[in-house]
């Protein structure tokens, strides 16, 4: 065996390889991922929307820019992680009141499911918007 294959063979054993990490951590990593970018996108949200202090105009051109098909696939992805965050948040709090604690790995799936599913729909609601028909 050369080097090169043990050393692969170690990096695929790692604890930390992703066909190594459990459902929970996964779910634990999207939440965190998801909750920073809620954050970040609601300062955004606050800069925007302060726009308008400095005039109609102004908050015009903003929003024109927030329309275009770059932005609407932007709220997309804002759409997304809003559904992964609320749905998994619901799972947690399930969780914290003993219910289905034994099947944690398959409520999360479901919540993976639903959370593409909705997303599917936006994005067959949005495209036309993007596309501009």
């Amino acid at each position: 065996m050369s080097t090169r294959q043990s050393t692969w063979d170690a990096r695929r054993n790692a604890d930390y390889w992703p066909g190594n990490v459990r459902v929970g951590a996964w779910a634990f990593l999207f939440h965190r991922i998801t909750g920073l970018a809620l954050i970040f996108y609601l300062l955004l949200h606050v800069i925007v929307i302060s726009s308008v202090l400095m005039g109609g105009g102004s908050f015009d051109t903003v929003m024109s820019t927030l329309t275009t098909p770059f932005f609407l696939v932007v709220d997309l992805f804002l759409a997304l992680a809003v559904v992964y965050h609320g749905l998994n948040g619901i799972r947690l709090i399930l969780f914290d009141l003993g219910v289905a604690v034994t099947a944690q790995a398959a409520v999360w799936w479901v919540v993976v499911a639903i959370t593409a599913a909705s997303w599917v729909w936006a994005w067959v609601r949005v495209w036309p918007h993007i596309v501009g028909k």
